[in-house]
C-alpha cells in the first residue's frame, strides 16, 4: 500500500485524496526554478512502504545537516529514486516552466521499478505518460514528494558548493544562486559566468554591458 499523505492539519488545505492504493507511487518535486544560475533540479521517489522514513516534510523547514540525514536514508530506503536535471543552457531555450517539467519528466523516466501513479508538487502535471496528480504544497501533505523535495535540494546545493569553489566571488555557498543583494553585486562586478542563465532578465542586463 502506498504512504499514507502527512498530516496536514496546520495546512489550510482538504484532506490530500489519492486515486491509486498500489506500491509504486513516486512523489515527484524540483528545486532551482527561482535562482540566476545553473540546473534547475528535479527528482522521483518511490518509497517503500515496509520501510517508513520519520521527518519527512518539506526540505525547505529542514536544516541542512537534517536535509543531509534524511537524504543518506531515503537513498538507503526507497524503492526508487532519480535525481535529474536541466541544465541552465535548457532553461534559456525551453524557459523554465518548460525545463523544469523535463528534469521532472528525466527523473520520472528513469526510476526502476517504474513509477505507477505520480503525485507532483504544484498545481501542474509535468506532461507525462503516467497518471497522476498536482498536488498544491505537496511537499509538507505527502512523504514521498517530501523526500523528492529533499533529494533534489540536497543534489542541488551541491552543485551550488562545487561552483563556489570554483568562483568564490560570486558567493555561491550562501545564496545557493538566487538573485540576492550579494549575487547582483557579484554579477556587476565579475559579469554573467558560463552557468548563469542567460535568459533571466539581471543576467540579461548584465550582458547587454558587455
Amino acid at each position: 500500500m502506498a504512504s499514507k499523505p502527512l498530516d496536514n492539519s496546520s495546512l489550510d488545505y482538504p484532506p490530500l485524496e489519492i486515486a491509486y492504493a498500489g506500491e509504486r507511487l513516486a512523489g515527484v518535486d524540483e528545486v532551482g526554478r527561482g535562482p540566476l544560475v545553473g540546473s534547475v533540479v528535479a527528482a522521483a521517489v518511490i518509497l517503500d512502504p515496509k520501510r517508513p522514513i520519520d521527518g519527512l516534510t518539506d526540505s525547505k523547514k529542514l536544516t541542512a545537516r537534517k536535509r543531509e540525514a534524511l537524504d543518506r536514508l531515503i537513498r538507503e530506503q526507497a524503492l526508487a529514486f532519480v535525481v535529474a536535471e536541466a541544465s541552465a543552457a535548457e532553461v534559456d531555450q525551453l524557459n523554465i516552466y518548460h525545463a523544469t517539467h523535463l528534469a521532472m519528466r528525466r527523473a520520472i523516466d528513469g526510476l526502476m521499478p517504474g513509477a505507477e501513479y505520480l503525485l507532483v508538487d504544484g498545481n501542474r502535471m509535468p506532461g507525462h505518460s503516467l497518471p497522476g496528480q498536482a498536488v498544491v504544497k505537496g511537499d509538507a501533505r505527502h512523504p514521498a514528494i517530501a523526500a523528492a523535495s529533499i533529494i533534489a535540494k540536497v543534489a542541488r546545493d551541491a552543485q551550488m558548493m562545487a561552483l563556489d569553489i570554483r568562483y568564490p566571488e560570486y558567493g555561491f555557498a550562501r545564496h545557493k544562486g538566487y538573485p540576492t543583494k550579494q549575487h547582483l553585486e557579484a554579477l556587476a562586478v565579475h559579469g554573467p559566468l558560463a552557468e548563469h542563465r542567460r535568459s533571466f532578465a539581471p543576467v540579461q542586463r548584465q550582458l547587454a554591458l558587455l
